[in-house]
């Protein structure tokens, strides 16, 4: 992967404090191509726990803020503020912290989904409009090379007209009522509250949706969702079974559990055309599958024959040496590195960064708003309404 390092681009959080799962993987991610540099934070809603989780990452405390909206202001104003900022919050606090950099001309790199509810999704793409700073949405698995041989192959035909697109992203971390025995991850994503009215459709479902789409690019028309909450008072949904109907006559299948014991990050992809199907496994990344219709099937690696310049452009080490989770969100790191550059520079971004933007971030949300308003519904089959 080739990397251009015009001096680190200086970067802030908002969430990911002590005892926070995906602040840290932000942090490692950032700094794997050596393009970003941490240099300020308000790392929790709670003024000591961001004070102290500043200190263990050794930042100024003068640049680790108790308010996300005192931290876009004053770093605004500084002459070495920050150029970009992560925001790794909870869901609902995603537009909130956002905004308020955004505004500012700060760039966004902002976990998924894109917030926890529809309105506020749309008016998160109205505040990234308006603004002259750049939105990159971290949906992780678009950056994992094999995922971007698949979506050049389907791009020049190799799978001919598609037909079918079957995603499923099956865990069994919350079999039980964690959320009860206090562990923190488990009690704020089954809180509708904080995590939106979508449960494992709208933890990992969404993943498993954008993945479909940035692989297939199919846009989808219509769909028909049926949620089940299996763990006694839960208030979110624990399985989702989805049927997609995509514009151009293309039939789909999500399935997302978090409910399913023997799956720990089961994602995995087939997409099928009348040339040929290829299949993807998040827990076997380096591999891609390529079934020509009538021959056996091929299997593809990262940095070996068949792999070609889509996927050799993300690849950092030999093939035969796994790159998985870090890799694939420390490429839409870089990726955003490389768009802020030119951005800096008044040049347009280059046509081979890709990331996935808030129209994507967008169009998750309403995939998860469709879904729950078709299963309320009883199962029917409802368009999305962004």
């Amino acid at each position: 992967m080739e990397r251009q390092n015009a001096g680190r681009i200086r970067l802030g959080m908002v969430g990911g404090g002590r005892d926070a799962f995906i602040g840290g993987v932000h942090r490692m991610a950032a700094r794997l191509d050596d393009q970003f540099e941490l240099v300020a934070g308000c790392f929790s809603a709670t003024a000591e726990k961001s004070q102290a989780s500043g200190a263990d990452l050794g930042l100024d405390p003068d640049r680790v803020y108790d308010d996300f909206a005192a931290m876009a202001q004053r770093e605004a104003r500084l002459k070495q503020g920050i150029e970009a900022v992560a925001i790794v919050t909870p869901n609902h606090m995603h537009y909130p912290a956002a905004r308020e950099f955004l505004k500012r001309g700060i760039h966004v790199i902002c976990d998924k989904p894109l917030t926890a509810a529809l309105p506020e999704a749309k008016r998160m793409l109205q505040a990234a409009q308006r603004s002259e700073a750049l939105f990159i949405l971290t949906h992780n698995y678009s950056g994992y090379p094999m995922v971007r041989q698949a979506r050049e192959m389907v791009a020049v035909g190799e799978l001919g007209q598609l037909r079918v697109v079957q995603v499923e992203y099956p865990q069994d971390w919350l079999t039980e009522a964690l959320e009860t025995t206090g562990a923190k991850q488990a009690e704020w994503r089954t809180d509708p509250a904080r995590s939106g009215a979508g449960g494992s459709i709208g933890d990992i479902g969404t993943h498993a949706y954008h993945l479909a789409g940035f692989v297939s690019g199919l846009q989808l028309e219509a769909l028909c969702a049926d949620l089940q909450s299996f763990v006694p008072g839960r208030r979110v949904d624990d399985n989702a079974h989805v049927l997609l109907r995509y514009v151009g006559g293309a039939r789909g299948m999500l399935w997302s559990s978090q409910v399913a014991p023997g799956n720990e990050n089961a994602l995995r992809l087939r997409v099928y055309g009348d040339k040929g199907g290829l299949s993807w496994a998040q827990e076997e990344p380096n591999t891609l599958w390529h079934s020509p219709f009538g021959e056996p099937p091929r299997r593809l690696t990262r940095g070996n024959a068949g792999a070609g310049a889509a996927a050799a452009r993300v690849t950092r080490i030999p093939a035969g040496h796994p790159e998985g989770y870090l890799e694939g969100f420390a490429t839409l790191y870089t990726e955003a590195a490389a768009a802020i550059r030119a951005h800096a520079a008044g040049a347009p971004v280059p046509p081979e960064v890709i990331y996935p933007t808030v129209e994507d971030g967008l169009a998750g949300v309403a995939f998860v708003e469709a879904c729950v308003r078709s299963s309320d519904r009883g199962g029917v089959w409802v368009k999305p309404a962004a």
